[in-house]
């Protein structure tokens, strides 16, 4: 039987702070409104919008919204690396079956970071997060799900699938832990052996 194994993707697969950290920079340099960017990306997982909701008023977010992603490929690509592990753990996952990135980040944007960084996968959900990442893996029938954030651990129940956490981004392992993850492994490395064990 072929297995579905989702990933969560900032901080997950890809450490996307120094190209996001540019993008609020040149969004504050153009409006005029300061960001504090390097609180922002110290809070990376949940919708963008919620973050621009701590700098603009609300009737400007949607504005906002769309000229940060509109920037976003040409400055924040060529700035993020992939986190260590992350072509590995993508590559065992692709050899049980299939390996499909969701996230909360636009997809386009997802699969250019991807494509960029040479990292294998089988197909990218993006603009989930939380009960829409539940509902992609059960719609995808993946039966793991591998993030570093308490709401990734949230979507992994909410789906009655695994989770595994790797707190490689704003969450520790005990608040992993606490929000429901079956397993926390160190780094990728760790989730490799996880993944036959689902």
């Amino acid at each position: 039987m072929t297995r579905t194994i989702g990933f969560d993707l900032d901080m997950t697969l890809i450490d996307s702070r120094p190209g996001i950290r540019a993008v609020y920079e040149e969004l504050s340099r153009q409006t005029g409104v300061f960001i504090d960017a390097e609180l922002a990306v110290s809070r990376l997982g949940p919708p963008l919008t919620w973050e621009l909701e701590h700098w603009f008023p609300a009737e400007a977010v949607p504005e906002m919204f769309t000229r940060y992603r509109a920037m976003y490929p040409e400055i924040a690509i060529p700035r993020v690396l992939a986190m260590p592990g992350a072509a590995e753990v993508l590559t065992a996952a692709r050899e049980l079956g299939r390996a499909v990135v969701i996230t909360a980040k636009a997809g386009d944007n997802a699969a250019l970071h991807l494509d960029h960084l040479g990292l294998p996968y089988d197909a990218v959900i993006g603009d989930a997060w939380r009960e829409q990442k539940a509902e992609v893996l059960v719609r995808e029938s993946a039966d793991t799900y591998v993030g570093d954030h308490v709401h990734d651990m949230d979507a992994a129940r909410i789906a009655g699938v695994t989770g595994i956490g790797v707190p490689s981004g704003p969450c520790s392992a005990d608040e992993l832990r606490a929000a429901g993850a079956d397993h926390v492994a160190p780094d990728l490395a760790a989730v490799v052996p996880l993944l036959a064990r689902p």
